[in-house]
């Protein structure tokens, strides 16, 4: 592997180093010196970011399709930046203007994509496993930008590079991990890439709310915010997903922030140096107070930041199968 300070050059990008699998759908099928590779390569791509002119040429003339079901606004925006950074020619589709209105399922809408010869498919979906049956059925790369509750791999991917650069390292950080742990896909991807990494990983949310194999991911489970937060180095709040919700978890939104909202006070018993995460979008006043999100602890924007770096870093190794 060319060492990191060598893979950008002023014209573009070195020849990429890849990664071991065709597709990246989940934070499992990668080793750990997979995963710091893309956090290396990310960390290179963010200058790319700082030239007065923000392109490199290292997917010219691939073809990018992003396709998402379920709205979204930091990953399909960021996804669509990193390709315009690294010169792709970028396809957004959404299910309302496809032909999914009309009835045509998953499987068919993918195989006349890929009758058209696209190079990556980005893809999010409402299902789980979503991003597996499209990648079974296209030759196209696949990119898992979240299917249903299952995973989020380049969400984990950003937050480890945002408590990385912060903390310096991820192995021996207390994190703790507090909201919608039920319904988030983002949890179960950044519970399993902190774990490899050395992180020590803490949950915390209602009692409706908990995983049924929450034994499985080998994490400490409480309802008690105030036990979870103490000793924090990392504070990462999840949002309350209403939209896949089937009953009724909480009493209100106001008694669950009463119990579970991020506040000054709360923070206070985190280490003095804790950082404050959220995936987003955020619902102020429901799983953070606003002078939280706001304030000098906050690293939220920087993730939004890195999502654009991360998702360079990913495009580009897996554009080394692409050369193969």
């Amino acid at each position: 592997m060319p060492p990191i300070a060598d893979v950008l050059t002023p014209d573009g990008l070195a020849a990429p180093v890849g990664l071991r699998t065709k597709d990246l759908l989940s934070i499992g099928d990668l080793l750990p010196e997979e995963i710091y590779l893309i956090l290396d390569t990310a960390e290179a791509m963010k200058e790319v970011g700082t030239r007065s002119i923000k392109k490199v040429p290292a997917l010219r003339g691939r073809t990018v399709v992003n396709l998402f079901f379920e709205a979204s606004t930091r990953t399909r925006t960021s996804f669509e930046v990193a390709q315009k950074r690294l010169s792709a020619d970028t396809i957004n589709i959404a299910a309302s203007g496809s032909s999914v209105v009309k009835g045509e399922t998953l499987a068919d809408t993918v195989r006349n994509l890929e009758a058209m010869a696209p190079d990556i498919i980005v893809v999010r979906h409402q299902s789980a496993g979503a991003g597996h049956l499209v990648a079974r059925l296209c030759r196209a790369r696949v990119i898992n930008a979240g299917d249903g509750m299952h995973e989020h791999p380049t969400q984990a991917l950003l937050d480890a590079l945002t408590i990385r650069e912060r903390k310096g390292t991820i192995k021996g950080l207390k994190v703790s991990i507090i909201g919608d742990l039920l319904h988030s896909r983002v949890l179960r991807s950044n519970v399993q890439l902190l774990q490899v990494l050395g992180a020590d990983v803490s949950v915390c949310g209602p009692a409706t709310m908990m995983l049924p194999d929450m034994a499985r991911l080998g994490v400490r489970a409480t309802t008690s915010i105030d036990e979870a937060v103490e000793g924090a180095d990392v504070v990462m709040l999840l949002r309350i997903q209403l939209e896949r919700m089937s009953g009724y978890f909480f009493p209100s939104l106001r008694e669950y922030f009463q119990l579970f909202g991020m506040t000054p006070e709360r923070l206070r018993r985190a280490k003095p140096d804790a950082i404050i995460m959220h995936p987003g979008p955020m619902n102020r006043g429901v799983e953070i107070a606003s002078d939280v999100a706001d304030g000098p602890y906050s690293v939220i924007l920087e993730q939004v930041a890195n999502g654009v770096a991360v998702r360079m870093a990913v495009l580009y190794l897996l554009a080394d199968e692409l050369q193969s």
